[in-house]
Parts: C-alpha cells; sequence; structure tokens
C-alpha cells in the first residue's frame, strides 16, 4: 500500500491481518497490544456493531440523548471524535458496564459494505459483487464474519446486560426505539425532546449532517464520488443487488450459519 503525505491523489487501501481468526487492517493489528491493554471503566457505555449496521445513527441518537436533544452541542465536533473508534484511535479505557448492539439483516448489510468498501480507500478493494458475497459469507472482510459477530452479542446479551437493537426496528419505530436507548441509559428526556431526536436522526437529517456524514474524512480516504458514506439507510435494498440464484444460494448458507440461534432478524418492512 502507498501514503501520501499530502493526502492527495494516491489510495491507502491497507491489508488485511488475521488477528485470532479476524481480519484486521494491518496497521491496527501492528498495535494490537495497545488495545488489548485498556482496562475497562463500568462508568463509560460501550456502542458495538459490525460496520454499516447503523453505527453512527446510534451514536448520534446517544450523543442527543446525552445533550437533551441540543442540535448545536452535537455538532461541537464530529462523530468520529464524539465516539472515539477504540480499534482504530485508541481513546480512554473501554467500558465494562453498560453495551448498546445494533444488527442489521445480513443481506442488507452485505449491500452497504460492499459500497462502503468500494469508497473507503484505507480498506482493500472489495472487488467484483458476486466475488464479494463470498468473501462476506466467509467472513474474509474487515472485521470478520457478520455471523459471528451477531450471534456472539446475542448469546451474551442477558447475561451481560446488552441493549440488543435491530436497524430494521430503528426504521419502523425510531420514536420507541430512542425511548428504549434513553431508559437503558437511566436517562429521562420529555416526550418534546424525543420528538427531536427522532427528527434529527432521520436518514435525511443525518444525511445533511457535516458533523455525522463523514465528509470530513479528506478524498483520499473517504471518496463520496464512488459512493456516499450515508448512501440509503433502507431496508431491502439488497433486493437491487442480488439475483434469484445468489439469494437462493446466499439463504442456504445463512441457514447453515444461523442453525444455533433463533435471531428474528427482518429483510424487509
Amino acid at each position: 500500500y502507498v501514503v501520501t503525505s499530502d493526502l492527495t491523489g494516491i489510495a491507502w487501501r491497507f491489508p488485511l491481518i488475521e488477528m485470532q481468526g479476524v481480519p484486521l487492517r494491518n496497521y491496527i493489528v501492528q498495535k494490537w497490544s495497545n488495545i488489548s491493554a485498556f482496562c475497562p471503566d463500568p462508568s463509560d457505555m460501550l456502542i458495538a456493531t459490525y460496520p454499516k449496521a447503523g453505527t453512527t445513527w446510534t451514536q448520534e441518537i446517544v450523543d442527543l440523548l446525552l445533550h437533551n436533544g441540543d442540535e448545536e452541542a452535537c455538532k461541537r465536533a464530529s462523530t468520529s471524535d464524539r465516539f472515539p473508534f477504540l480499534e482504530i484511535q485508541y481513546p480512554p479505557p473501554i467500558p465494562s458496564g453498560k453495551v448498546i448492539y445494533v444488527a442489521r439483516n445480513a443481506k442488507d448489510n452485505l449491500v452497504s459494505y460492499y459500497h462502503f468498501d468500494r469508497m473507503n480507500q484505507a480498506q482493500p478493494q472489495p472487488g467484483p459483487w458476486e466475488e464479494y458475497i463470498q468473501k462476506f459469507m466467509r467472513g474474509k472482510v474487515a472485521w470478520g464474519s457478520w455471523y459471528d459477530h451477531v450471534k456472539d452479542y446475542w448469546k451474551e446479551r442477558e447475561k451481560r446486560n446488552i441493549l440488543y437493537l435491530f436497524f430494521e426496528d430503528l426504521k419502523k419505530d425510531p420514536r420507541r426505539e430512542v425511548e428504549r436507548i434513553m431508559r437503558y441509559m437511566d436517562l429521562s428526556v420529555t416526550d418534546d425532546v424525543i420528538d427531536k431526536i427522532v427528527q434529527l436522526t432521520s436518514f435525511k437529517n443525518m444525511r445533511d449532517n457535516p458533523m455525522a456524514n463523514y465528509t470530513f474524512i479528506p478524498k483520499i480516504m473517504f471518496d463520496h464520488s464512488i459512493s456516499p458514506f450515508m448512501r440509503r439507510g433502507e431496508v431491502g435494498d439488497w433486493t437491487n443487488h442480488f439475483t434469484p440464484a445468489q439469494s437462493q444460494m446466499f439463504d442456504e448458507d445463512y441457514a447453515r450459519q444461523m442453525a444455533d440461534v433463533d435471531i428474528p432478524f427482518c429483510t424487509s418492512i
């Protein structure tokens, strides 16, 4: 890979290296000892997702709840500064208390991740769509297997007091899900503030928010001309990408990989 000092013209495209069975960017693996050395702080909170499952959306909801719906306060800095990524930015200790996990159905998550890998110059080239489906099913994409990710958090959710949310529920009834997050955080805001948060975190408003839409990342890293970071934010977009044969093949593999759990995903609303 090549990194330029002036951040112009040349893509990064870091290679992936497996760490404990999970493919990660090589510079993350090189700093893994720094990450694993952090000591948890029970007063903190972790927002955990597989990539492109609703991470930024949930971050914005949480920040608005913490600031009583104050839109300007939540524009004080970019999303990545307000919510540092542990494996990338090495922030203060990770939480051992509350964990909000967001899961998205596999087909839509795959589609969103494919377009993200197209525009994200720090990730390996996704290659053709039909090959990317195979890589996703085998867990050979950055951050590994979607199947292991969603299943492990699902199995631990009650033992570890994890709030397990679904992207599709956030789309179907955002008010209800914002209230669930609020209660989990032991907060109380007025109905008007809840309504405001729902409005501010709509896809349109998030897409137009420069502190949340990742347009603050230089084009050398995130090339929005290839695909915007906030592309569609829909449930069921997978039908625009999978052929019938690909869908059947994926469903058969999905049934095998998810046979040990019964997670209530939906692929349309």
